[in-house]
This record gives structure tokens, sequence and C-alpha cells, in this order.
């Protein structure tokens, strides 16, 4: 099969073996004695795991397609998604601080992507026992099909902040918390942006929120996930998001007016 005969339903067969396999080998190291180094901050880590992780990934997508080209996080893969042609979006191990410390809540994400748009993803979350599959034609959970929730009361809105704010960017951080609780039911902070985005395209959670520059490894798949189950994204002026906006804002749809204003007012701090 070459790139150029790609169909959404094919490479999202590759996609879920590719990440299955990164995802069976992080599981394997999960919980054991990794030694864990830190990258541009403390917060930022990576382990052997990361590693061997995305090996095992792409060493289906190129099994596959050998030309592919492979975004990444780690192993020196390309930082930036073309703006022609086809791309692999992968991140072996989404949310490593919950990983070195036993939290169950990470995931392995790869996507595929044309012309810098996704047509196929996946994002497993093996600790958990979950894995999300999607393509324009819907998203499934463990092979049920599972969209975002109706809810429309944004007192009843459970929202996420996404993407980790830097030690010297804590008062957008105090911001976003406050939007948050000034106007909506509750916050959840998985730890984990693909994670909170398959939560908000399978119903678990209303909205995410954030005003970082996002690496597109993180968000990709899961931005995808929410449109692709009813949701809406966009980015911080209400426009179409795209892998480099700066910024997110996802919701069911049920009140997005009222999660955009939500990541507004972190800029106005």
């Amino acid at each position: 099969m070459t790139q150029t005969e790609l169909k959404p339903t094919d490479v999202l067969d590759v996609a879920h073996e590719s990440a299955n396999a990164g995802g069976s080998i992080a599981l394997q190291l999960f919980r054991t004695d990794l030694a864990v180094k830190t990258k541009e901050s403390k917060t930022d880590v990576v382990t052997r795991a990361d590693n061997e992780a995305q090996r095992a990934v792409v060493d289906v997508l190129e099994r596959e397609y050998p030309d592919a080209v492979i975004v990444g996080e780690e192993d020196d893969q390309r930082a930036t998604i073309p703006s022609e042609g086809i791309a692999w979006l992968v991140d072996p191990i989404d949310g490593t601080n919950n990983y070195v410390t036993g939290n169950r809540r990470w995931a392995t994400s790869v996507a595929c992507l044309v012309d810098g748009r996704p047509i196929a993803a996946v994002n497993e979350l093996p600790a958990l026992g979950d894995t999300y599959t999607a393509t324009p034609e819907g998203v499934q959970r463990n092979g049920l099909s599972v969209t975002v929730n109706d809810m429309t009361d944004p007192e009843r809105f459970r929202v996420a902040p996404v993407i980790w704010w830097s030690m010297d960017r804590r008062d957008e951080y105090a911001a976003a918390t406050t939007a948050i609780v000034d106007r909506f039911g509750d916050l959840r902070r998985p730890g984990s942006a693909q994670a909170a985005l398959s939560m908000l395209a399978s119903g678990g959670i209303e909205g995410i929120v954030t005003n970082v520059q996002a690496n597109p490894w993180d968000t990709v798949a899961g931005a995808a996930m929410v449109e692709w189950a009813g949701g809406t994204v966009t980015d911080l002026n209400g426009d179409e998001w795209r892998h480099d906006s700066r910024g997110i804002v996802a919701s069911n749809g049920g009140a997005h007016d009222v999660v955009l204003e939500a990541a507004q007012a972190i800029d106005s701090t």
C-alpha cells in the first residue's frame, strides 16, 4: 500500500496497531524502577519507557509505510507537521509525570494527518484498559461508539485546565483555575491532555481550556476526537483550531461561549 492510497479506515488500523505496540511496551515498564531525567524543566521528564515505546510505534509505521514522515516528541523525530502530504504524529507517553508516579492516566497517541489535517487518531490508555479510535465517521472506546454528552448548563460542567504553565507563568495557571471555578460546577486536572480530550469526546467532562501553545503530539489526536464526537474545538478567538494555534478551547458544544470566555480570562492577567 502506498501513502497516496491512504483511507481513514486503512490508516486507523495501522494507527491502532502502532499505538497498541507502543502502549504495551510502556505498560510493561509501568511502575518499575525507571531512571527519570528532566528536559527543559523539573516537571518535563522522560524515561527510557518513552523512547522504547516510541520506537515500537515507529517500527510498525515504518513497516507499513517505509517512507512515512513521522512527527514525535522523542528519539529526535521531526518536531513540525508538514503543511502538505501525509504525516504520522506520535506521543509514546502523554502524561509522563503521571506515568513516573504510578498514576494510571497516561496515553500512547498516534494520529495520521493529510495536508496538516487529521484523518485518523488513536489514544491508547493501557493502564486504564481503554482504547479510543476515531475517524471523521465517529469515535469508539473499546469498540463501542461514544459521543460528547448533551449537557448545556455551565453550572454542571466539569472543565479541565490542560498543558503545563511553567513556574514563571503561575499567575496564568491561577487565572485558569479561577476562571473555571467561578463559572462551572467543578474542575478536573487529569494530567494528560490526550486523556482529557478523550474524556471530553466520550462524555466524561464538558470542557477543556488553556492559553499555552501546545505541542501537536499533545493535542491533535484528542482534539480531532472531540470534533468527530460532535463537540467544538476553537482557538482563543473562537476561530477554527489548528495544530499550530496558541491555546485550545474544547467543549461538548452545549455552552462553548462560556468555556471560551473562561479561556480568554487567562490572558487577562
